[in-house]
């Protein structure tokens, strides 16, 4: 296996040098040498700057318990390239995918400008989906919309758009408006869209695509949370008329799960049998790791989540507000990201924090993290840097069991941190609580 997977990167690894290059010419040319096998493959195209893997998730989950034969393809991965890449939620193996990526190689235009890395596993994506002739496949938009990779095919099942905030701007413009038009680009001539909470603005922008296009558009507002009784799931909701369990924590499912409903209302309309069993249960085994998900470390509550982003902080503050208890952080963030918003989303007077770095990528300098977190929130009880995830974790679970064993321990700010604790340890991946 570790062969194998060693032979997926090495495969990527020269592809990493082209970096980020928004545009459809390169993955166009690719795909057609490929045979064009997007054009094989229905989809639900799924764009926004928080939300989108939960989405993809629950769809895909909905889907497979319905009966249908579903690809799924998201980014980034946490630990390996396989987990971008699933059929009914099942992992493509290291050795289907190496193969794939030889075939990819051999139908790039060695005179042409070379695919980036993303295009790359995107090309593959689109060939596995198309070889194992899946019913449909659930597609994550990387960057942006428009210009991104997956946006090759004229047609889908349906287009979402989950959420919109002020992200990656360097690349999609400098204003809400701006990014609302690049997302905005996965809507498609005459298919349905829908649309989760976003800006006033935003919504305008999408709202006048969609007419443009005469894309029938259903605006989302979150379901509500109802007292059910259920055996270990305690957690429902209900959207219109369907009740479901919510398996993915925090108040931000209540918006991503009624957009997954509300895909799967235009997929009934338009002819795909989805019983209401079928939607209870896939919702209900839903799992994506690394967004405020419970854990242990050395027999700890821990929890981790992303929130590489102020609105992601937003809403993992709001779920730990409301636990109400101490918060201790352990925090390491890429030097590209918004440190200052999103430090003041997350901080709170008497809160304890601890920077790492995010190894093998850009990284913030903790020291400098430090000096902008106690800007930010003086009321700190504590601020430390430390060189590693690993030794930072094991100190403050001694300080914590010494001190206040009621303290929750959070691990945060990066995808790339958490996917790197977990391919050093053989953490948990199942959740503790609901």
């Amino acid at each position: 296996m570790i062969v194998q997977e060693d032979m997926v990167n090495s495969l990527l690894k020269p592809f990493q040098r082209f970096g980020v290059n928004l545009g459809l010419k390169r993955i166009e040319t690719l795909l057609a040498g490929l045979g064009n096998p997007q054009n094989q493959v229905p989809i639900i195209h799924v764009a926004g700057t928080n939300g989108k893997g939960s989405v993809c998730a629950y769809l895909a989950s909905i889907l497979t318990e319905a009966g249908y034969r579903v690809g799924r393809y998201t980014s980034p991965h946490l630990v390996d390239w396989t987990e971008r890449i699933s059929l009914n939620g099942q992992a493509i193996s290291s050795s289907n995918l190496a193969e794939i990526l030889e075939d990819v190689q051999l139908a790039i235009a060695p005179n042409l400008e070379s695919p980036t890395q993303f295009e790359v596993i995107t090309a593959a994506a689109w060939l596995y989906f198309a070889r194992s002739q899946v019913d449909l496949a659930v597609i994550e938009v990387g960057l942006g919309g428009r210009l991104d990779a997956t946006n090759v095919k004229d047609n889908c099942l349906v287009s979402v758009i989950t959420s919109l905030s002020k992200e990656h701007w360097q690349r999609l413009g400098p204003t809400v408006a701006d990014i609302a038009r690049e997302k905005a680009g996965v809507i498609k001539p005459n298919c349905p869209v829908v649309v989760g909470q976003i800006p006033n603005v935003a919504k305008e922008v999408v709202i006048s695509k969609a007419q443009e296009l005469n894309a029938p558009l259903t605006l989302i507002e979150p379901a509500q949370e109802i007292s059910l009784a259920a055996p270990n799931n305690p957690r429902w909701a209900k959207y219109q008329d369907i009740k479901y369990p919510l398996p993915l924590l925090g108040e931000i499912q209540l918006s991503n799960s009624a957009i997954a409903i509300a895909t799967i209302k235009i997929l009934q309309q338009q002819g795909w049998i989805i019983p209401e069993l079928a939607i209870q249960t896939g919702m209900n085994k839903t799992r994506w790791l690394g967004r405020l998900q419970w854990t242990t470390w050395k027999n700890q509550p821990l929890l981790i989540d992303g929130a590489h982003n102020p609105a992601a902080a937003i809403a993992l503050r709001q779920y730990l507000d409301t636990i109400k208890r101490p918060v201790t952080w352990i925090i390491g963030m890429l030097s590209t990201k918004d440190h200052e918003d999103i430090l003041a989303a997350l901080l709170k007077p008497q809160d304890e924090l601890h920077l790492v770095p995010v190894p093998d990528h850009s990284s913030a300098e903790p020291k400098e993290l430090a000096i902008l977190a106690t800007q930010v929130c003086p009321s700190l009880l504590n601020c430390q840097t430390h060189q590693n995830v690993i030794t930072a974790l094991d100190e403050v679970i001694e300080s914590v069991k010494h001190s206040d064993p009621e303290k929750l321990i959070v691990l945060c700010g990066s995808l790339y941190l958490i996917g790197y604790l977990f391919q050093q340890t053989n953490i948990s991946h199942s959740n503790l609580m609901n």
